[in-house]
């Protein structure tokens, strides 16, 4: 699980410096043993600094999560910045933004804060708590009823600030002075039990367990009270914490069920530290509950726990499990035996505790920079691949194996009658823009391509769940990679429609660019490349009939009208150069001209169509056809193909949708015989543009879908 440690410290990053800062500090040696102790635990640990820029490092270190996966918690040891009640401040950002977290929540915080609250409500559960008054300015008399020697301290403070034994009215002004000036808060004034200090600690919910009682001896020197510059070790004294404390068996037993009942009486949650005081008489007070109890290393707290047998490691991690059983029910782990273990189940377990390996293994592909113009960058990329597929222990097709151009890769069980799935290394390269390196932020990844190298990794990590559990080795799929995508799939267009013809079904791992779909039909594409050749002319020749360039632009216009709703087609123009001897103007005019299309007969009358637009004149032309990538046809398989897919998804809380697409793909490889879909990959958005990003929930949730769906095809 991933654990952040939340804690106020240093940090002066909010909007304004305003209102009562907080005196209380956390130590970095005690968020040093904090983090060693949950590392050791088995949880990924990060401590944050609670200001305000939490909410977005919290949500990149543990994002959104699927349904059905826990998310990451908070370990608060947060005091606050500034202000009032700030014990609740984290606790309320953090309920707010829906991050489960060790601790109890703001209400219960600021009741156990507020010391006149936290007694009325003691009293009002018939636990035992001195008899106390309030001054609420300097100026308010002293009720007639105050008993000397009395305790004053500040009504909303914490660690013993301002705390102070008087004796009479003049001690009791000069107390309470120095807290209005200090605090400018109302001060408490408590009758002061003479006796002995007793410390309970409080873990746990349903039913909250009490640790032994810890006695705080004070010694023979000194007050006989826990000072702040005894807790800050300021006083030059030593308070030893004597555990358990020597008291009586029935005492103890009274001391636990107070502390306990204090604890449910503030509605507290997974831990508090209770302090009480044992007069002579052996009758216990509640002086003040402990909301967020101090996890320093001698500290009463830990003392109580360690001799329940909690050192410092065991007790921070058995508080992150309470906290779990709080929110979550106690956890059923994950069955890891192979035979055994449901491929289902497990890969929610087994994916989403490796988020941050896949937003690695996305970012090292990001790059891995594979153009299409690249020969070296491609051959890195399908290393890369069979460096991957190896380890996987699938074995390459040497039939369906054409390097630079293709490779397949089959499991144990083979590729015939299985899952296909296909994808590209190649890349789109743009000359107007610098590469994209990889970047994250809390919603979404970025980087060059990375649409497309996301679906690599789906597969890769929905591949690697089965085998975790000796179960891809019987599963029937292959695995198709092209490097010559961009370019139309010239040369591997045959090997990539034998793969498929012996595949049952085909997934292709291109990104979806709509929310929530996956295509079921796509159009074909054609692209060819005019050359128009005219007769060399110098500038002041120039008429609009005698150039080239002007003819072929004229040309080009009413090709581009030849786009046609109603037949379906639609052609472009994608670009157009020139070429001219010097001091002439340009005399070759070279464009290409795609054309997208639901049916083969459209694109070949668009063709004919545009041969007549060029027609004959003093202009030589050549049309040619670059490649010609046939449609994906909707056919009832592949809605039959998605509803199963989908099954799968609405099991995680995703409403899929199937939708159609006008970008031609390697799904118009696949024969209309074969069931297919494509856009399985993660959302994306701004495909093939400077900028493009992909959602990252979406893409947990696109491996969970591909890792399950391909589960049930494994024998029963």
């Amino acid at each position: 699980m991933k654990i952040a440690i939340v804690y106020n410290r240093d940090s002066k990053n909010v909007i304004n410096l305003f209102g009562a800062p907080n005196q209380e500090k956390i130590g970095m040696r005690t968020i040093k043993r904090l983090s060693t102790a949950l590392t050791n635990g088995g949880h990924q640990v990060k401590a944050f600094e609670a200001d305000k820029e939490l909410i977005s490092r919290l949500e990149e270190f543990m994002p959104r999560v699927v349904k059905g996966e826990q998310p990451g918690m908070v370990f608060n040891v947060s005091y606050g910045l500034q202000g009032q009640a700030r014990y609740t401040h984290v606790p309320s950002i953090l309920e707010m933004v829906g991050i489960p977290y060790v601790a109890s929540g703001p209400l219960g915080h600021s009741l156990a804060l507020d010391k006149v609250v936290t007694k009325m409500i003691l009293r009002q559960h018939g636990i035992p708590t001195p008899e106390f008054a309030v001054l609420e300015t300097p100026e308010a008399p002293i009720p007639p009823d105050v008993v000397y020697p009395a305790i004053v301290k500040p009504k909303n403070e914490a660690v013993s600030f301002g705390l102070k034994v008087v004796h009479n009215d003049h001690e009791l002004r000069d107390g309470a002075g120095v807290i209005f000036d200090a605090y400018h808060q109302p001060v408490l004034v408590e009758r002061f039990i003479e006796g002995r200090e007793i410390n309970v600690g409080i873990l746990g919910n349903s039913p909250p367990e009490a640790f032994p009682p810890v006695e705080l001896s004070f010694g023979a020197d000194g007050p006989q009270i826990y000072t702040y510059e005894d807790k800050t070790g300021r006083s030059g004294r030593s308070i030893e914490p004597i555990c358990p404390a020597p008291i009586s068996d029935g005492l103890t037993d009274t001391a636990k069920d107070i502390a306990v009942r204090s604890f449910r009486a503030l509605g507290l949650y997974d831990c508090a530290r209770v302090d009480l005081r044992l007069d002579d008489q052996d009758n216990l007070y509640v002086l003040e509950v402990n909301s967020l109890p101090s996890l320093g290393e001698h500290g009463s707290y830990l003392v109580g726990a360690a001799y329940v047998g909690l050192d410092f490691e065991k007790f921070v991690n058995q508080l992150v499990e309470v906290a779990q059983a709080r929110y979550f029910g106690t956890p059923n782990p994950p069955v890891i035996d192979g035979e055994k273990a449901d491929p289902r189940q497990h890969a929610v377990a087994y994916i989403t505790q490796r988020r941050d390996r896949i937003e690695r293994r996305i970012k090292d592909w990001v790059a891995l920079s594979s153009p299409y113009d690249d020969p070296v960058g491609l051959r890195r990329a399908l290393t890369r691949a069979d460096d991957l597929f190896e380890e996987l222990a699938m074995k390459p097709v040497s039939e369906l194996t054409s390097k630079p151009h293709a490779a397949t890769w089959q499991t144990k069980e083979g590729l015939d009658g299985g899952t296909l799935f296909l994808a590209s290394l190649d890349t789109p390269r743009s000359p107007l823009s610098p590469a994209q390196p990889f970047r994250r932020d809390p919603e979404r990844l970025y980087g060059e391509a990375i649409g497309q190298r996301a679906g690599l990794v789906c597969l890769e990590y929905a591949l690697r769940s089965l085998r975790s559990i000796r179960r891809l080795r019987r599963l029937p799929l292959g695995v198709a990679l092209c490097t010559d995508e961009v370019l139309g799939c010239q040369q591997s267009a045959e090997l990539i429609q034998a793969a498929a013809a012996r595949a049952e079904r085909v997934i292709v791992l291109a990104p979806s660019i709509e929310p929530n779909s996956i295509v079921v039909r796509r159009r074909g594409n054609r692209q060819y490349t005019l050359a128009v050749t005219g007769k060399p002319i110098r500038p002041t020749q120039t008429t609009p009939k005698q150039s080239t360039t002007r003819w072929t632009i004229a040309k080009l216009e009413n090709i581009a009208q030849l786009t046609s709703r109603s037949r379906a087609v639609s052609v472009s123009i994608l670009d157009l150069s020139t070429q001219g001897y010097s001091l002439h103007l340009p005399h070759q005019v070279k464009t290409s001209i795609s054309i997208t299309y639901r049916q083969q007969e459209r694109a070949q009358e668009i063709e004919k169509e545009i041969r007549a637009i060029l027609g004959r004149g003093k202009n030589r032309w050549e049309l040619t056809m670059d490649w010609d990538r046939p449609p994906m046809a909707e056919t009832a398989e592949n809605v039959a193909m998605f509803d199963q897919l989908n099954q799968v998804a609405v099991h995680h809380g995703i409403s899929l949708q199937p939708t159609t697409s006008s970008i031609a793909s390697l799904a118009g490889l696949v024969g209309p015989s074969t069931p297919c879909l494509c856009g399985v990959g993660p959302e994306a958005l701004g495909w093939g543009m400077p900028g493009e990003s992909i959602e990252r929930i979406s893409l947990i949730e696109r491996t969970l879908v591909l890792a399950e769906f391909l589960a049930q095809d494994l024998p029963r």
